[in-house]
């Protein structure tokens, strides 16, 4: 009798892994078609792959999510999720299940990893002003508004190149500190693409995503909607990338 009982108890658990698993891989498998509006029929494979360039917990978790795919077929029958031949281990179940909570219900970058106590300055001030503004607070980012609305951002590094570009070309020192405006140095600037304005929603991560796909990224600036218009209500830069991959690998 106590043998029945403990081979039905191993069974119970057997089936309780293999759904926990099957729980989780259905779940990653619906969450990816769904957010990327992938073909419905498509093998979990080439999903996996497909999502690569636009997921970074796919990207992270590729080999794995490789691995669990095969893994699901083996411990179902005939496709029927009714009837197990295989457990997993404890492990990965724990493992996949983590994945499946990231991509499911990511964190808010604006709630875990963005400081939200942000400085702005206006685009009329001198560029002495805007140098001092950043060694008092210690922020190498600071975003610039117009008449409320952001037109870039004073970054330490860029200013100083700024200022040596100015005197290779024949300016003086105090004529750049007093006479030049920061809205004056960002108009000069080459490109935008080292800062980027997202909705107060975005996951961490999306966040990671936008470092991952450009190399220059400086910040990210969280605002309500996404909008310019809008005051920042957090900021992220590339010091915060390592922060934000502790916080997803001890989600």
């Amino acid at each position: 009798m106590d043998e029945e009982v403990k081979v039905s108890k191993e069974t119970l658990n057997r089936v309780s892994n293999a759904k926990r698993f099957l729980d989780a891989f259905n779940n990653i498998d619906y969450t990816i078609k769904t957010r990327y509006g992938f073909n419905r029929a498509m093998g979990f494979s080439e999903l996996v792959r497909k999502a690569v360039v636009l997921n970074y917990t796919v990207r992270k978790y590729e080999d794995d999510l490789i691995d669990y795919g095969r893994l699901r077929n083996a411990i179902i029958h005939n496709n029927n999720e009714n009837i197990i031949i295989a457990e997993p281990h404890i492990s990965v179940v724990e493992n996949i299940e983590h994945i499946e909570k990231i991509l499911t219900t990511p964190p808010k970058a604006l709630d875990t990893v963005c400081k939200k106590d942000v400085l702005t300055t206006d685009a009329n001030e001198k560029m002495k002003d805007v140098i001092m503004l950043i060694a008092k607070s210690k922020f190498s980012n600071i975003p610039v508004y117009r008449n409320s609305e952001l037109i870039g951002v004073a970054n330490g590094q860029k200013i100083l190149n700024s200022l040596g570009q100015f005197l290779l070309s024949g300016g003086k020192v105090d004529s750049f500190l007093n006479n030049v405006k920061i809205e004056d140095m960002l108009s000069s600037l080459e490109n935008t693409n080292y800062y980027k304005v997202v909705p107060a929603d975005y996951s961490v991560e999306q966040a990671l995503n936008e470092f991952h796909d450009n190399s220059k990224l400086l910040a990210l600036l969280f605002t309500k909607s996404g909008s310019t218009k809008e005051l920042p209500i957090g900021i992220m830069t590339g010091a915060d990338v390592l922060k934000a991959n502790n916080i997803l690998e001890n989600y």
